[in-house]
């Protein structure tokens, strides 16, 4: 004798929803369904509209119940008896399931029409359910809509589908359309956790926000995920495990990147690109949940009551922080150059190419002035702070594909977790490997300030001038300044708007370089420039042009008082050959003549 064999069901079956209280994050759907149900005001056609996993036949099946249920229509109805257990299990002669996609033809709409005539064997109604009902051809809803619009008294018809756009306007206009929304993220974990408390599997809160963002609204995706989870990790199952299966990135490296990118460290926001390369992770999920968590924190800028706070606890404060620094005009940008970044990277293979790029440039789209800005500096507000560090990003060594070395530099004065502490700026080399090391996702902790001589003024003018008379050729750009401040080697110098000179030469290699030799042996630390705009400085002095040539009628004056001199001394006046001879030697002549090479023919 052999024991019966006892398939296993998957948790999107198992936990399929049985009753109207079941169904999770569909209320509005719910509550008129069940309303018109107790009104007895029910319609002949419904649709139901909405993205996979969100619950569409589950609902369509529960409604049937309560239609066909003993004593109904009702919705307390017992899913346990039979007529609810047939119409579950999809054996029901009272309630016909068609797939749209495989009975598509017009052959296929008539044997349906003959079907509906008969009546119900044990139920109120003969319930016709269409699955996928876009696919149907224009001929198959055509021959639809007679029976459709004016079906027998004891036929309901039940469709539903992910593309209505799809759909006959005819077909529309005779259905009471519900629209299933995608399941919310929290409703999704909390579901997947009770699941796992009845299956007596340990799953962390974590994974299961994991898995329920990964799953994007779908419950029937959330539960297959878990499922898979299940089979490879066991009885236990933390975030690390999702992230590992699944390609997902932990909300602490989302939201330590979300605060190098808010904080204009370009360097470090690469370098965790990098890592998560080197580990596998999905180049277009990371940036996706980047997005996301940018939309959270725009949410919670411009209305923090419907903010849904899912970022780390640790990281929640400091992100919050440069959010409300950061103007709502760049965050938008933002918005739109990570979006495009995106698009880019879906229609491409080289999908880490296009996220750095993208990431440059939004860290670009941060740090430079616009129009805004300068309304606010003239209404008294300070403009954004922009390291030329950042700025200036052929500076910065840039992690590329299978690049041996990158350069990884950190400002702690600017870091996004604690700026109590200042730290001179680190420069440090990382090599890359097969093998990365595991990404460090607690909060930054810097080390305790150096100390420096503080810069005055007139520390400033009298650096420039040693500069100067030490380096002349290199600092030959450099014009009129002003010395605004200096914090952390952070130095902040004023030039006029149109010395685009001085702005030049503060920006290159080497007069920074001269700066910061003289500077040093001076006891001061220059680490980077920050360049503003002054118009009290004074501007720039525009070099002397070479003398042109003499205007006409000045040489037409000095010619006639050579002539006249000459008519004097030889006592021929207005003589014609000592004019030619005096014209020739004239000096313009005579330079004109040895620059050309030119020579006098008779």
């Amino acid at each position: 004798m052999y024991a019966a064999h006892v398939s296993y069901q998957v948790f999107a079956r198992k936990y399929r929803p049985r009753t109207f209280q079941d169904v999770l994050g569909q209320d509005h759907v719910v509550r008129t369904l069940c309303n018109a149900i107790e009104q007895k005001r029910l319609a002949h056609a419904y649709l139901f509209v909405g993205p996979r996993g969100t619950g569409k036949t589950s609902t369509a099946r529960i409604f049937a119940k309560a239609l066909n249920c003993s004593g109904g229509p009702r919705v307390d109805f017992d899913p346990d008896e039979d007529v609810c257990r047939e119409i579950a299990e999809g054996r029901s002669l009272d309630v016909l399931e068609i797939d749209g996609a495989s009975n598509r033809g017009i052959d296929n709409i008539r044997d349906l029409r003959d079907n509906v005539q008969f009546t119900p064997t044990r139920g109120q109604y003969r319930i016709i359910y269409i699955d996928e009902v876009h696919m149907l051809t224009k001929e198959s809803f055509n021959a639809l809509l007679k029976t459709l619009e004016e079906p027998p008294a004891h036929v309901m018809f039940i469709f539903a589908t992910t593309e209505p756009h799809k759909i006959l306007p005819t077909i529309l206009s005779r259905c009471q359309r519900f629209d299933l929304r995608p399941i919310p993220t929290d409703i999704i974990a909390q579901h997947l956790v009770n699941i796992a408390a009845n299956e007596g599997v340990e799953l962390s809160e974590d994974a299961a926000f994991a898995i329920a963002t990964v799953a994007d609204g779908g419950m029937r995706d959330a539960q297959s995920m878990l499922d898979q989870l299940v089979a490879f990790c066991g009885n236990r199952i933390d975030e690390q495990n999702v992230n590992d299966i699944f390609g997902v990135t932990g909300r602490e490296t989302v939201a330590r990147a979300l605060c190098y990118l808010l904080d204009r460290q370009l360097p470090s926001l690469l370098h965790i690109v990098h890592e998560l390369a080197g580990i596998g992770r999905d180049m277009g999920q990371f940036l996706a949940e980047m997005i996301g968590g940018v939309r959270e924190l725009l949410i919670a800028k411009v209305a923090p009551e419907e903010s849904s706070n899912t970022m780390p606890a640790a990281w929640r404060e400091p992100l919050m922080e440069h959010i409300n620094r950061t103007p709502l005009d760049k965050i938008m940008s933002l918005m739109e150059v990570l979006s495009a970044a995106e698009e880019q990277m879906r229609w491409s293979t080289n999908k880490r190419m296009y996220l750095e790029i993208g990431l440059i440039q939004a860290v670009h789209t941060l740090s430079q002035a616009n129009i805004s800005d300068i309304i606010r500096a003239l209404d008294g507000a300070p403009l954004p702070e922009t390291p030329i560090a950042t700025t200036l990003l052929p500076q910065i060594p840039l992690p590329t594909v299978g690049s041996e070395m990158i350069a990884k530099t950190i400002d702690p004065s600017r870091d996004p977790v604690s700026k109590a502490q200042e730290e001179p700026q680190i420069e440090e080399e990382l090599s890359a490997s097969p093998e990365c090391e595991p990404i460090n996702d607690e909060p930054p902790e810097f080390g305790q300030s150096t100390g420096q001589v503080a810069m005055t003024a007139q520390d400033w003018d009298e650096l420039l001038e040693e500069a100067r008379r030490v380096a002349p050729l290199q600092m030959g750009m450099v014009g009129n300044t002003i010395f605004v401040a200096e914090e952390g080697g952070l130095v902040t110098i004023g030039i006029h708007s149109e010395d685009t000179d001085t702005r030049d030469g503060l920006l290159s290699d080497s007069v920074r370089e001269a700066l910061k030799d003289v500077a040093g042996k001076r006891g001061y630390e220059i680490s980077q420039f920050r360049i503003v705009t002054d118009d009290s400085v004074p501007p720039p002095v525009e070099e002397e042009e070479e003398p042109q040539s003499i205007a006409p009628e000045s040489f037409k004056k000095e010619r006639k008082e050579k002539e006249e001199a000459a008519s004097a001394r030889d006592g021929e006046k207005g003589s014609g050959a000592m004019q030619t001879e005096d014209f020739y030697k004239d000096p313009l002549i005579e330079k004109a003549m040895s620059e050309f090479q030119a020579q006098i023919v008779d």
